[in-house]
């Protein structure tokens, strides 16, 4: 058996469900609850992927869904890493929207309400937010991430401005576009996808997500970060020329990025 399931079946299935992946994130992942359930939106339900943790990650996780019955969770026996993890949570999602969160990011409490009210004014098939910066000690950065009202597939190609902890998106699109598997930044390789399909998505300008920068994240390390651009623009049917030179392109606007982030 891969993957166990412990669930409380809502008669009636909320409006949006929220993905949490989580691999040992015991230092991170009750704050991110937290900001959860502290949501004025109440309508929701989360689910919570541990991908095999080996610290406490999977006793918080247990004590939040004793504690709230619209959490429920699922453990993988083995490390999927954050692609599969979050596919699996999408497969058994109640919602009609699936919104992301990671186990280190926080929301701000009307995140939820304010979006989901330019969700319905737009009719929007994606959307996202603007995004403010904490350290791992929480220190924060006065940078903020801009969101465009409209984001078009090409202006997405030059740089990724949609975080995935502030991405909704209509589930029946990430059913179609799920995560892909590899060594690339799966969650930019879907926003381009869906793009390809919906045309553009809203933006809400305002940090709605507090994105936390860890030492040991994927984009952290600029060598491998490339690669993974190069791997995400090839996933998508771009050829090798063609993938290196929006590469380049990329890691030229994002310079502007990482020094504005910098948090001293």
């Amino acid at each position: 058996m891969i993957l166990w399931v412990i669930a409380i079946n809502n008669k009636v299935a909320p409006a949006i469900s929220i993905i949490m992946p989580a691999f040992n994130a015991e230092k991170t992942i009750s704050q991110s609850i937290e900001s959860v359930i502290s949501q004025t939106y109440k309508d929701w339900e989360l689910i919570i992927i541990n991908d095999n943790s080996s610290d406490k990650t999977a006793q918080i996780i247990k004590e939040a869904a004793d504690n709230d019955n619209r959490i429920r969770y699922l453990t993988h026996e083995y490390n999927k890493g954050v692609a599969e993890a979050r596919n699996a949570g999408i497969k058994i999602a109640q919602g009609e929207r699936i919104a992301f969160l990671d186990s280190d990011d926080l929301w701000t409490a009307d995140k939820l309400e304010k979006q989901l009210s330019l969700i319905k004014e737009k009719n929007a098939i994606i959307s996202y937010t603007a995004t403010s910066y904490i350290n791992e000690a929480g220190k924060k950065s006065g940078y903020i991430l801009q969101a465009s009202p409209r984001l078009t597939y090409r202006q997405l190609l030059k740089r990724n401005i949609m975080s995935c902890s502030s991405v909704i998106v209509q589930r029946d699109a990430m059913l179609r576009h799920p995560f892909p598997k590899g060594d690339m930044h799966e969650d930019y390789a879907v926003w381009l996808s869906i793009l390809r399909e919906a045309d553009h998505a809203y933006g809400h300008n305002e940090p709605l997500l507090i994105y936390r920068i860890s030492a040991g994240s994927k984009s952290h390390n600029r060598l491998r970060s490339a690669r993974m651009l190069l791997a995400s623009y090839k996933h998508i049917g771009y050829g090798r020329v063609a993938a290196f030179l929006l590469t380049v392109r990329y890691l030229f606007h994002s310079v502007s990025k990482r020094l504005n982030i910098r948090i001293r």
